[in-house]
Formats: C-alpha cells, sequence, structure tokens
C-alpha cells in the first residue's frame, strides 16, 4: 500500500513538473508565437519555390534562403512603405478634399439604376435624396463615427513601429525554418508518428496540404483581384490608388472581397471624371469582384484535395476566431478534425465471431 502511495506522489509530481515546463516555456516564448506561426505558415506555403529558386542557384542552400528572405521582407515592408509614402505625399490634396466635401453635392442617379433588380429603386432613391440634401446633412451624421474611427487610428499609430518589429522577426524566423526546412519537417512527422503512427504522419502532410491550399486560393485570389483592381484605378487616373489596392487586399483577405471599393470609387468616378471613366470602372469592378468566384477553387484544388466549403469556413471562422492567423490555423484545425472524422466513419463494423446459433425447434 505505502509503494502504491509512493508510486503515486511520483507519477503526480512528475505530471506537475512537465506541465509547469511547458506553461512557462510558452509563457516566455509568447512574444514570439505569432511570428513563429506566420513563419510556419509562409515558409510551408512557400518551400516549392523556395526550392525552384534553390535549383536555379546551383543547389545552394545559403544564397536561395538570402533571395527568399529579401522578398519576404520586400513583400512584409515595401506596401507599408509605399501606402505611407502615398499619404504623405497627398495629403494637401487630402486636406483640400475634406473642406470641399461639406460643399460637394452628388448629381442624379443615372436612369440604369434604377432598372436592377431587387434593391435598383430603393439605391436610386437613396442617391436622388443624398443628391438634393447635398454632403453637409451626411457628414453631420457620420461626425460622431469619424471622430470613433480617427481615435481608433490615433491609438493603432504606436503600434506601426511594433509591426515592423514583427515583420523583421517573421522573416528572421523564415530564413531560419528555410535553412534547416528537411530537418524540421521530419522532426515534425517523427512528433505525429509518436502521437498516432502512421495515422499521426498522414495528419501532419494533410496540415500542409492544407496551408498550401489556403495559401494558393485565398492570398494568391486577394492579391490578383487587388492587383487587378489597382490597375483599373491607376488606368482611370483615380487618386490614393495605392491606399485603396491596400485595403482591397485586406478585403479580399478576410473574405469580403473588393467590390465594395471599386463601387465607391465608381461612384466617385461617374461624378468627378464623367461618365465614361465611370462606365469603364463599373465594367472593370463587376470583372474584377466576380473573378474569383472560378479562380479560388481552381488554386485550392491545385493545393490541396479538400472540399471547398472545409476551407472558405475554416478561412472565415479562423479570422473571427484568432484574428488574420487565424486564415491559416482555421483550415488546418478543420482539415485534420474532417480526415480524423471520415476515417472513423470509413472503418467497417467488427464482424461477429463464431457461427450463429441455430434455433431450436420445439
Amino acid at each position: 500500500m505505502t509503494e502504491r502511495r509512493s508510486e503515486l506522489a511520483r507519477i503526480t509530481l512528475s505530471v506537475l513538473f512537465i506541465g509547469g515546463l511547458i506553461a512557462g516555456s510558452l509563457w516566455i516564448l509568447s512574444p514570439f508565437l505569432a511570428a513563429f506561426i506566420w513563419a510556419t505558415m509562409i515558409v510551408v506555403a512557400t518551400w516549392p519555390l523556395m526550392r525552384r529558386v534553390e535549383g536555379a542557384c546551383g543547389g545552394r542552400r545559403a544564397p536561395a534562403v538570402v533571395v527568399m528572405t529579401l522578398g519576404l521582407l520586400a513583400i512584409l515592408i515595401v506596401p507599408l512603405g509605399v501606402a505611407l509614402s502615398a499619404i504623405l505625399d497627398h495629403a494637401d490634396d487630402l486636406v483640400a478634399l475634406l473642406e470641399r466635401l461639406p460643399s460637394a453635392r452628388l448629381p442624379a442617379a443615372p436612369d440604369w439604376l434604377g432598372k436592377i433588380p431587387l434593391a435598383g429603386e430603393r439605391v436610386q432613391a437613396t442617391w436622388n435624396q443624398l443628391a438634393s440634401e447635398g454632403m453637409a446633412n451626411l457628414l453631420a451624421q457620420a461626425q460622431p463615427h469619424a471622430r470613433a474611427v480617427a481615435t481608433w487610428l490615433a491609438q493603432q499609430a504606436g503600434g506601426f513601429a511594433f509591426l515592423l518589429v514583427q515583420f523583421l522577426l517573421i522573416a528572421i524566423l523564415s530564413a531560419i525554418l528555410y535553412a534547416g526546412g528537411e530537418s524540421w519537417a521530419a522532426w515534425v512527422r517523427q512528433f505525429g508518428r509518436r502521437l498516432a503512427d502512421e495515422q499521426g504522419d498522414r495528419m501532419v502532410v494533410l496540415a500542409g496540404q492544407a496551408i498550401r491550399g489556403v495559401a494558393l486560393g485565398v492570398v494568391v485570389t486577394a492579391l490578383v483581384q487587388s492587383a487587378l483592381g489597382g490597375i483599373g484605378l491607376a488606368i482611370a487616373g483615380v487618386p490614393f490608388a495605392t491606399v485603396l489596392t491596400a485595403i482591397m487586399f485586406a478585403l479580399c483577405i478576410a473574405q469580403i472581397g473588393p467590390i465594395l471599393v471599386l463601387l465607391a470609387v465608381t461612384a466617385w468616378a461617374y461624378y468627378s471624371l464623367g461618365a465614361g471613366w465611370g462606365t469603364f470602372l463599373l465594367v472593370w469592378s463587376l470583372v474584377v469582384g466576380l473573378m474569383d468566384n472560378f479562380l479560388r477553387p481552381v488554386l485550392i484544388r491545385r493545393g490541396a484535395d479538400l472540399p471547398l466549403l472545409l476551407i472558405f469556413t475554416g478561412v472565415v471562422g479562423g479570422l473571427v476566431a484568432f484574428g488574420i492567423v487565424g486564415i491559416f490555423v482555421g483550415p488546418v484545425v478543420l482539415a485534420v478534425a474532417y480526415t480524423l472524422l471520415d476515417n472513423w466513419v470509413a472503418v467497417p463494423a467488427p464482424k461477429e465471431s463464431g457461427a450463429p446459433v441455430a434455433r431450436r425447434e420445439d
């Protein structure tokens, strides 16, 4: 009896000690967890590209790591710098635009707007009401919300330096993972085997496929849509095209799409640039806004053999639950859970052993 109590106490203390070590390690690493998760997702999604770059560098890993890291830094930091530079360059124009807004008036709504099914007449009536009342009434209603948005932006401005540090940390961790990609992958797959034998190894491979599927289907689609939308804005001569392109990219990542920005700019173009450019932007907006319906499924299928609904639900649900990093975490969790459930359902029921017992006839 004494030996059993001693053994139980030893096991309890061991579990508490290991749990304390894990909790302490996570607490120490907590400032780096978000950057590490992002670096892991980026490296897994771009590993095939890394191998191509390595082949172009004569099979040498170090130059390929340098090229990929510099490219990652350019993708992360250059858009922020360009957007900030565009805002500073057009600061005077923005101030002048804000000063002209109270006296500005919208033109009458075009006739074709009322012919749109379902919401056309209501949109046309609202447009004409705004055109008759002017912008002063609308600005008065929006002033409390604008003040709240301005306060939030001022609070977020202090985190700009922290964001740059996070980007640098992501690039450094990505370079480390690029340098030892095979060894890191082997360790993770071995960890999966220790957890659940071959099934665990399969889950690790499936997680990588889900990450690549999301990277291809969501991120590439967002890049294509926002880039084409920005090209259309630049062709039409819309001011702040770079900033609007960045906003469209963020909306595409959030699965909202660029259509909100494009339609708002189209309405402005009808007022400021004339019917020709307004019609051009309207057609361009429809093409860019609808292209994700066929582009995203094709790209997701190339990255992972998973249901499109599962990927889409994982992206949106992960974004709501975990923030921007949930775009990748959500589909991975759902993909693993879906495969485990599918395998469990597919396992045939065990057959009853022994011969059937014959009924005794009276």
